[in-house]
């Protein structure tokens, strides 16, 4: 069974219980999903950044579904196990001005990629010799809400946007039903992205996935739950610390110490906010000592060897 997200009027731009059924499945059942990336199939791999005027913006994140579940009540859980994430041949990034942690730093930016043998390269000067590893996932999972509609960003306690980079194939993502049927949708592809997307997008594409569902009443949820598979290890690292009372100002002074100081490794400060949100990681370091929290922005030195050797 193939569930065609390319089909007019399979996509939603809202999560509500008010949505008609596109599909049912029957728990344990496998299914098939063609998912377009986060704009809709709007971004073209020939376009350039002075393309990107061309966006309607209100098309972003649009979800596939609502699928129908048969069996499932309010109050069971869903797990949903991702089998198989097979992404499209490239994809793409952007700096959006007036989004993501370090709005209006930089201007407007496209970067195309090629996704190619595990690895997504830059078709453009741009971020040149950079090889960043694919680890495929989906950016938005969730179930309908039961009371409010609600716009497709931000994350919500039935999941939606989350951008969550663990939930990879071979993750099994747990889900409160909100309603019968559960009303399950998916969206966002991402084929590589570091932990806070923090340049507001990650490397989006399109891709073909493979899912089952499972109805749990031996617990009950009220946010969503995970077991993922193994993260592999990331070696040595460049690391900067942001500390502030407010842990967004944490994260965005890390932000901003971590991309000055990759110039070091031949990386242009727009360069390395890119390189985050695609394939960087976040920590909140510290969180006992009150006031003050500690947030980590760090980058594998592997992805940044062909730049420049090491300090």
């Amino acid at each position: 069974m193939i569930i065609d997200g390319n089909r007019p009027g399979s996509l939603h731009y809202r999560w509500s219980k008010k949505l008609e059924p596109i599909a049912e499945v029957d728990p344990e059942q496998e299914f098939r999903l063609a998912i377009p990336d986060s704009s809709g199939g709007q971004i073209r791999e020939n376009w350039t950044t002075e393309d990107m005027a061309k966006i309607d913006e209100s098309k972003f994140d649009g979800a596939l579904g609502p699928i129908y579940v048969r069996g499932a009540k309010k109050g069971d859980v869903l797990e949903v196990e991702i089998r198989e994430i097979s992404t499209a041949a490239w994809g793409w990034t952007a700096i959006m001005s007036d989004f993501g942690v370090l709005k209006g730093v930089f201007s407007n930016r496209l970067i195309i990629w090629d996704l190619d043998n595990g690895y997504a390269t830059s078709r453009s000067d741009f971020l040149k010799g950079i090889r960043v590893p694919l680890r495929p996932f989906l950016g938005v999972v969730g179930t309908a809400p039961s009371d409010y509609e609600y716009p497709m960003i931000p994350p919500q306690s039935f999941g939606g946007n989350m951008d969550n980079p663990l939930l990879v194939a071979g993750s099994r993502l747990l889900l409160p039903v909100n309603v019968d049927g559960a009303l399950l949708s998916f969206s966002d592809p991402h084929a590589s992205q570091g932990e806070g997307e923090v340049c507001g997008t990650a490397i989006e594409t399109s891709a073909e996935v493979r899912v089952a569902v499972k109805i749990r009443r031996d617990l009950k949820l009220s946010a969503p739950l995970a077991v993922v598979p193994e993260e592999p290890a990331i070696g040595p690292s460049l690391v900067a610390m942001g500390i502030s009372c407010d842990i967004r100002d944490a994260l965005r002074r890390s932000l901003e110490s971590l991309i000055r100081f990759a110039a070091v490794y031949g990386l242009k400060e727009e360069e390395a906010y890119v390189l985050h949100s695609v394939a960087g990681r976040l920590s909140i370091s510290e969180a006992v000592d009150e006031p003050n929290y500690v947030v980590s922005s760090y980058l594998p030195l592997a992805l940044l060897a062909s730049r420049s050797s090491q300090p």
